[in-house]
């Protein structure tokens, strides 16, 4: 006679319970630490308390202006550098010859940090909105032309000599053979690239004149000595990055789910 199965024991249960574990640690310690004053109060807030008032800051809507603001300057970002950044990739992971001419530079601006960028993007653009995104987009499209790049020169060449043989044009090889072959890696820039265009864009709203966005309200928060605020802002800026990775995952798997075989 079969016993019912526990629906507590479930892998789908056992695997949130899984992903919970961390995040349950790490608020466990912040509370000992703060509870048992290993870290000063000044320094640390109690964490309940700063989940309070990040869901109020929420609730009263206080937070979400600039949450927007944040979101609608990374997206544009991002949008920009993947949509100049996959066909540049493509073309340039079509031809070894071109790439290798390219790629000194291609890996000199993509190494050299974004914050080093600012005051040549604040001259070019002004202080503005179109500064911080220009910057952020400019970061993000470097690792989206590497990475596509790299994907399409590295696409199964005994897939591409089967084509050939099989009569395929070069547009027909590029269409149905190094694009789908190059889509795993490509995924793996884009998520790298909406991650980058975040942070940028978070370091440019706390030092390039903002008056909105996450950025600027977590410094706000810090010169006036609102941890709770802080912490808070801190929190959701990270809820932020953890969603756009969460995001580009799932794409990946329903988008490019035949990769690896």
């Amino acid at each position: 006679m079969k016993t019912a199965a526990n629906p507590f024991l479930s892998p789908h249960v056992l695997r949130i319970a899984r992903a919970l574990i961390g995040p349950a640690a790490l608020v466990a310690v912040w509370w000992v630490a703060n509870d048992s004053a290993w870290v000063s109060n000044k320094l640390l807030p109690n964490p309940f308390d700063t989940f309070a008032t990040l869901g109020s800051s929420l609730w009263s809507g206080s937070m979400t202006a600039d949450l927007g603001a944040t979101l609608f300057r990374t997206l544009y970002a991002f949008a920009m550098a993947a949509a100049a950044g996959i066909p540049v990739g493509i073309a340039l992971g079509s031809n070894d010859r071109i790439y290798r001419t390219v790629e000194f530079l291609v890996d000199f601006f993509r190494s050299t940090p974004a914050t080093a960028m600012f005051p040549l993007f604040l001259l070019i653009f002004g202080i503005g909105d179109f500064a911080k995104i220009a910057v952020a987009a400019f970061s993000a499209w470097l690792v989206v032309v590497f990475n596509v790049a790299y994907g399409v020169m590295n696409s199964r060449k005994t897939r591409i000599l089967a084509a050939r043989v099989m009569g395929a044009s070069r547009w027909r090889v590029f269409r149905d053979v190094l694009f789908w072959e190059s889509l795993p890696q490509t995924f793996v820039g884009l998520r790298m690239a909406v991650s980058l265009a975040l942070v940028v864009i978070i370091v440019a709203e706390m030092f390039i004149g903002s008056t909105n966005g996450m950025g600027h309200r977590i410094i706000d928060a810090q010169q006036v000595f609102d941890l709770q605020q802080m912490y808070a802002s801190i929190l959701i800026t990270g809820a932020i990055g953890y969603g756009f990775n969460v995001l580009f995952i799932a794409l990946e798997k329903w988008i490019v789910h035949w990769a690896g075989r």
